[in-house]
């Protein structure tokens, strides 16, 4: 069955004007989903094969030997809807168990998604695929997508990997409120998120040995000066992650290592020495904390799975 691409308009902001807005603030800060572009994309699947870096090999296992009992405790869907797909590769973990009559794969960069929409629909013939071009992070963003989604059946929202953790809990709530619009009343959501652990292996995780992380970083600046003529010197600012405890999540910094001046879209911008760029946040929760974020949206915990050592877990919400 051929993979239809649904485009549902564009961001609500450009690079530029994000980059710009963010720059002027104190702190200055970017939004972390423009690290993807196609270098960073490739830093981030290296990123993932790194030894420290446990989130995706964890997840993956955990995703393998549950699958089973995750489909039988969703039970049929019509459709489901997956945010932020990517290469769609998390899908696949399930769609081989779940009873699922169509999949909805939504993500930003329309011609990848298609792509990768086009493998998965090839390994099953008989589900109906449709990728959907869409930034979902704007204020709004699934209500273009609602009038083409089914009008008959439940509906489930997968939300894999730990892209959660990059919202602050406030807008979490405001994320999660979406996906129990788009699953409907009698649809659910299933959701992946890290857990809480000790300092020095989630320190660990985001400073990797071999600096990947690190790169993968700084790219944000290389693709800065590619796409608004920026002067960025990559090498004169430092990778800096660390784990915020009081704030319960992963920082993520690039640090000036000199007092320096850049131009940005031929805006020029001040940095002190050891002033901050913030590029990321990584919440990290409890299964008690995130249950009680997801009670503020409208859901209830149906079932939860964990590793054994405690350091990822996949819950399911009704």
């Amino acid at each position: 069955m051929p993979v239809r691409l649904l485009t549902l308009g564009l961001p609500a902001d450009t690079l530029k004007e994000a980059v710009l807005t963010g720059l002027s603030g104190r702190p200055k800060r970017i939004p972390p989903k423009y690290f993807y572009d196609g270098e960073g994309s490739r830093l981030f699947e290296a990123i993932c094969a790194q030894p420290e870096y446990y989130l995706t090999r964890v997840e993956t296992a955990l995703l393998q030997a549950e699958t089973q009992n995750i489909a039988r405790r969703i039970g049929p869907v019509a459709c489901m809807v997956e945010p932020g797909a990517g290469c769609c590769a998390k899908a696949q973990l399930l769609l081989g168990r779940l009873e699922v009559a169509s999949y909805w794969p939504v993500d930003i960069s329309g011609d990848a998604l298609a792509e990768a929409a086009s493998r998965l629909a090839s390994e099953y013939p008989a589900l109906d695929v449709t990728a959907v071009q869409l930034d979902f992070t704007v204020a709004d963003g699934f209500a273009s997508l609602l009038p083409h989604l089914p009008a008959s059946g439940r509906r489930l929202v997968y939300y894999p990997g730990s892209s959660i953790g990059n919202a602050g809990p406030a807008e979490v709530v405001e994320l999660l409120k979406a996906f129990r619009i788009l699953a409907g009343k009698d649809g659910g959501l299933l959701i992946g998120f890290d857990l809480k652990k000790d300092a020095a292996r989630l320190h660990a995780a985001y400073n990797d040995a071999a600096g990947v992380t690190a790169a993968f970083n700084r790219n944000l600046l290389v693709r800065l000066n590619r796409e608004l003529g920026a002067d960025f010197r990559p090498e004169k600012f430092a990778h800096h992650a660390f784990y915020n405890a009081e704030a319960g999540r992963i920082e993520m910094h690039l640090l000036s290592m000199e007092r320096q001046r850049v131009t940005v879209a031929g805006v020029p911008v001040m940095f002190e020495a050891g002033e901050s760029l913030h590029t990321e946040n990584s919440y990290k929760y409890l299964p008690v904390e995130f249950d009680a974020l997801a009670a503020q949206a409208g859901f209830s915990r149906e079932a939860g799975w964990q590793d054994g050592e405690g350091l990822f877990a996949v819950h399911y919400y009704a």
